[in-house]
């Protein structure tokens, strides 16, 4: 059925361009596996009776909440359901998909009417020419996930039939949110927000499908039900960019009522209206965080405060959906537990999650860094599929101000002769650039772990279990520099060629992986362990205050928020209980907040409300 959407609810599948009416599609479908791949041939897209078993999307058929819970090598999957399309005489409708992995194939009414490859990333369709009137419709998808295919962007999802080693069960299939959207057939199709503090204005790039000579987009901005902003720009064309002005001393003296930050998440409210002359013929809500990221003297800044980054290594793995979350509260509480921790981070690892995830960190005041689930081995398919995807998670999620980092590749995975290979090398370096061109607000970790080659963060993967050993490499600035030339994780080299340190921030982007699991019989046990929670609270606060008593460390993150399948190095157990006081590492983790000297922040905040004062002249940034 058609239902509003909850402002703040965080259940809408796409937050940050939503419409009140929608139609959520989860729910009971037919279902087949096709290991034989005789569906295209057999015509089951236009005959859903031969799809005898049923599903519970968006779970995948692996998990136990999809109601099969098969595991194994099934490449093809098929799903069938009918709905009601109820859509109003001269509006569109519009078929979503948050995302299905990896390759889809989607029907309305036995007609093809959209495919996609990448298994993290949505599309839809304009079905309206599909719908037969005055019936049932019916949506057939068929998905195929070749479980040995190395090319594909796959992340932790396991290539053997077995989960092994620190890889788990593959998610086939639909695996977020399916939803009907009727829309107007002149619209809005995409908004994109990107702040600038320094001119003190917000660039809001609009792409439409539609227009005349008379169409504008009206744009009103409120904060805490207040008027920050309202202007009217012409559309000139299917995309069109506009700066939205803002008021400069209100930025340079009112921040934390006013920035995005994770100690004061300011979300502005935001109506965007399309018009034809004076006639309103599309109108979406959103919502924008006003808020820089960059890298500066080896130092990340938010809002042009050096501050210390502590986060965690994030699978968002839940034993009975795997990577499908158990529904949208379950988001939101992963934040929740992420914050009650102490950290101000969280890195999601070879996972991108679904944008209500992202949202409630938008909300809550949690930063992440985004990565690219990565391929397992180079091929110039490989470049293709790994390229292809990166640039639509790009476009997802550019807008959320929590999201402050890219992150291409991950410890050279897909690209295992990185020291030696000129096409890997240059793989890399096209990512990182690529993103860069995309994306220039924000760092870009290119290769995290080791083997950078290029990268505005040096991420270093370092499972150390002993402080002083953390203390020996990072402890000064000449111990970091020797430790980038000579250390050599897992028998890779931390920096290639002649990269050096720089100015560039240097962070322990993994480290830790500490096991504590008294009744688990898991076969991998992490990079140490110990026998009971005060050991682990124990190791977990000399770890961190090493790093944290490091003048060149600018940031950490530990592996990892909860065990995942048969990775058991989690602070949490996999359903979500503390395995320590929550507040004990919070505690640690707090130290943080002040490693970076206060009179050094005083004096980027004057000298940051200055510029701001002195550059940003409203009558520069009208659009």
């Amino acid at each position: 059925m058609l239902r509003p959407r909850t402002s703040g609810s965080g259940d809408h599948p796409r937050p940050q361009l939503t419409r009140e009416r929608w139609t959520d599609l989860a729910g009971t479908w037919k279902f087949a596996h096709d290991d034989d791949d005789v569906g295209i041939d057999e015509g089951w897209a236009d005959r859903p009776e031969l799809l005898t078993t049923t599903i519970q999307v968006p779970f995948p058929p692996e998990s136990p909440a999809s109601g099969i819970g098969v595991a194994g090598f099934h490449p093809v999957v098929w799903y069938s359901r009918s709905f009601q399309a109820a859509h109003r005489p001269g509006e569109r409708l519009l078929l979503h998909f948050g995302a299905v992995d990896y390759r889809a194939s989607v029907w309305v009414n036995g007609r093809l009417v959209v495919t996609h490859e990448g298994g993290h990333t949505p599309f839809s369709a304009d079905i309206t020419p599909m719908l037969v009137p005055e019936a049932e419709q019916v949506v057939t998808v068929r998905a195929e996930d070749q479980p040995t295919d190395l090319t594909q962007p796959r992340g932790k999802q396991d290539w053997r039939e077995q989960p092994h080693s620190v890889w788990y069960e593959r998610t086939t299939g639909i695996w977020q949110p399916v939803w009907l959207e009727p829309v107007p057939a002149t619209r809005i199709e995409l908004l994109r927000w990107t702040p600038d503090l320094d001119r003190a204005v917000l660039a809001l790039r609009a792409q439409v499908r539609g227009h005349d000579p008379s169409s504008r987009i009206r744009v009103r901005l409120t904060l805490r039900d207040e008027l920050v902003a309202e202007d009217i720009y012409p559309v000139t064309g299917s995309t069109t960019t506009h700066f939205v002005a803002l008021d400069p001393g209100r930025i340079a003296h009112d921040g934390r009522a006013y920035l995005w930050a994770p100690d004061h998440h300011n979300l502005f409210d935001a109506t965007v209206t399309m018009l034809s002359g004076d006639e309103v013929v599309d109108e979406v809500t959103s919502y924008v965080g006003l808020r820089s990221v960059d890298v500066s003297r080896g130092r990340f800044r938010l809002n042009h405060r050096a501050m210390v980054l502590r986060m965690v290594l994030a699978q968002n793995y839940w034993p009975q959906s795997h990577l499908a979350a158990p529904g949208a509260e379950a988001l939101r509480r992963e934040v929740e537990l992420v914050k009650e921790l102490g950290f101000n981070g969280v890195r999601i690892h070879q996972k991108i999650e679904d944008p209500r995830f992202l949202y409630w960190c938008d909300v809550l005041g949690l930063l992440a860094w985004t990565e690219l689930p990565s391929a397992l081995t180079f091929d110039t398919a490989t470049v293709s599929r790994l390229t292809r995807e990166w640039l639509e998670v790009l476009d997802r999620d550019a807008s959320s101000p929590s999201v402050v980092a890219w992150v291409p590749f991950n410890e050279s995975w897909g690209v295992p002769s990185l020291e030696s290979d000129p096409a890997q090398q240059h793989t890399v370096r096209a990512l990182y650039s690529l993103t860069k061109a995309i994306d220039p607000t924000r760092p870009v970790i290119a290769n995290d772990g080791w083997e950078h080659l290029v990268s505005d963060i040096f991420g270093i993967h370092d499972y150390s279990q002993e402080a002083d050993a953390l203390r020996e490499r990072y402890g000064s600035r000449e111990a970091a520099i020797r430790t980038l030339r000579e250390t050599q994780p897992y028998y890779r080299s931390i920096a290639l060629g002649d990269v050096e340190l720089g100015d560039a921030p240097l962070m322990i982007t993994e480290f830790g992986g500490v096991t504590y699991d008294p009744d688990s019989d898991a076969f991998w046990n992490g990079y140490g362990a110990v026998d009971d929670p005060d050991q682990l609270a124990t190791r977990y606060n000399e770890l961190v205050t090493a790093l944290l008593d490091s003048p060149v460390v600018a940031g950490f993150c530990y592996t990892q928020l909860t065990d995942t399948a048969q990775e058991r190095n989690g602070l949490l157990y996999e359903d979500r209980r503390p395995k320590v006081d929550p507040e004990v590492i919070a505690r640690t983790n707090r130290r943080a907040s002040a490693a970076v000297p206060a009179d050094a922040i005083a004096e980027i905040q004057i000298v940051h409300a200055a510029q701001i004062a002195q550059r940003a002249d409203p009558a520069e940034t009208e659009g």
